[in-house]
């Protein structure tokens, strides 16, 4: 999430920016020593790998910033989101691999960084390397599951998140559909808009917008990611000395990063990318092979598939783009999701005055294959203007799956109401979204670049 932040900062360095601007800027990073003690590490590839980490940190936030944004009370200071940031040799792309935090791994044996007892191995979901055995734990974790070396290690949190996106003026973002989250608060109608620090953090936190869960999010991490570094690109941030040094201000100062990472090199990065812009970065997930892999006492976690993960981390230590240039994904393609719709039982109810809307809704939703009643009523309530999908958590995963064919829609769990969905559509239904089933070998090799994802 927060990877957008540092990596514009290197993007903004390749002005030509003065050392006395930036130098002082060093004594504001927090220095760590995640490489301390490492045995048996990959051997070095080519071009450079930084592990970005966002954390929860919000030390610096107001509290009236808190309840704004949905923040909610002290952090538990643990890992959110997990990028690699692979640099080419010649520093003319940037390759990010998005890492599941929910990813399922074995954690070698360590000492809990809390309690400072020996910890047998045993399985976790990826987020619990930092909160077990911090920086250093994490660092050997990725190193174990990617086989790459990772260079550099990148801590982020919240504060330096919204502060680099004011200080930048805000950054445009582009949605077809509307996006409501009641967790986070993000409310933001379809078009265009130009994000604030907070809401910026409200869109690449929300998890309950669509039907993808955290696959969902970390698409939205990426399209910001792409659009930070249009607008650092693009701005007259590059031209002014000052400008720069506020933005990078408003980064380092919290940022936790390892021994090595000095704004000496900062700059030598950025005079190397000077003709870096949002083509340049490609963006894409881990191949999965399970979304919902169940393990006793972890519950749900995702798998990876280790033929197509191996060639994907096989590329980037080649130094190799992630995938040759093509079109960019149709807008009208079918949605991915976990469950087919024709295991989807579905009741349409019509919460407008509107007649004929349900039996509008039942027919384009079983044309796309759900198995709805064909018998759709009207709704109790009326007045409703955001189609909502009510479901029993134990079917979370369909519901997902049919809020997928629904943009805008927004879920509700009403425990105990069995295996049937209910949709009540309201005024703002505009279609039903084609879906698809997930599979590996449709998802696992999706990458776009930053230009593809700019808006129009």
């Amino acid at each position: 999430m927060r990877a957008a932040t540092t990596l514009s900062v290197v993007v903004l360095a390749s002005a030509g920016i003065g050392h006395a601007v930036v130098s002082s800027l060093d004594a504001d990073i927090t220095r760590i020593d995640p490489f301390r003690d490492m045995k048996n590490r990959p051997p070095t590839g080519h071009g450079m790998n930084v592990l970005l980490v966002g954390t929860d940190g919000r030390d610096r936030i107001s509290e009236q910033e808190r309840q704004r944004y949905r923040l909610g009370g002290q952090p538990c200071h643990c890992t959110d989101t997990m990028m690699i940031v692979h640099l080419s040799q010649d520093r003319e792309r940037a390759s990010v691999v998005s890492l599941p935090r929910d990813s399922y791994v074995d954690l070698p044996a360590h000492l809990d960084r809390n309690t400072g007892r020996q910890h047998p191995p045993h399985p976790v979901k990826l987020n619990a390397a930092y909160a077990e055995g911090g920086p250093a734990l994490t660092v050997s974790t990725v190193e174990s599951m990617t086989r790459l070396k990772i260079d550099h290690y990148l801590e982020v949190d919240f504060t330096a998140f919204m502060r680099t996106v004011d200080v930048l003026g805000g950054v445009q973002i582009c949605t077809a559909v509307p996006m409501k989250d009641t967790y986070t608060g993000l409310d933001l109608a379809a078009g265009v808009h130009t994000l604030t620090g907070g809401q910026a953090l409200q869109y690449v936190r929300s998890r309950h917008v669509d039907g993808a869960s955290d696959f969902g999010r970390m698409k939205r991490q990426q399209l910001f990611l792409a659009a930070l570094i249009e607008r650092a690109t693009s701005s007259r941030v590059l031209l002014n000395p000052m400008k720069f040094r506020d933005v990078t201000r408003a980064v380092l100062g919290s940022v936790r990063a390892d021994q090595g990472f000095h704004t000496d090199e900062l700059l030598d990065l950025g005079r190397a990318m000077r003709n870096f812009s949002p083509s340049s970065s490609e963006f894409t997930t881990v191949p999965v092979a399970q979304a919902s892999f169940p393990v006793k006492g972890l519950g749900s976690t995702v798998k990876w598939d280790p033929a197509q993960a191996d060639r994907l981390f096989r590329t980037l230590r080649d130094d190799r783009p992630l995938a040759a240039r093509r079109p960019a994904r149709r807008p009208d393609a079918a949605t991915a999701v976990e469950i087919p719709p024709q295991r989807i039982r579905v009741q349409v109810e019509n919460g407008t005055d509107t007649a004929g809307l349900a039996r509008r809704v039942d027919t384009a939703l079983a044309a796309a294959g759900f198995a709805t009643t064909k018998a759709p009523v009207d709704a109790r309530q009326r007045g409703v203007t955001r189609t909502l999908v009510f479901y029993d958590p134990r079917w979370d995963r369909s519901a997902r799956s049919l809020a997928a064919a629904l943009p805008g829609s927004e879920l509700r769990a009403v425990p105990g109401q069995g295996a049937t969905l209910r949709v009540v559509a309201g005024s703002g239904f505009r279609q039903v979204r084609q879906v698809r089933v997930r599979t590996v070998a449709q998802d696992s090799t999706e990458v776009v670049r930053g230009d593809q994802v700019a808006c129009d």
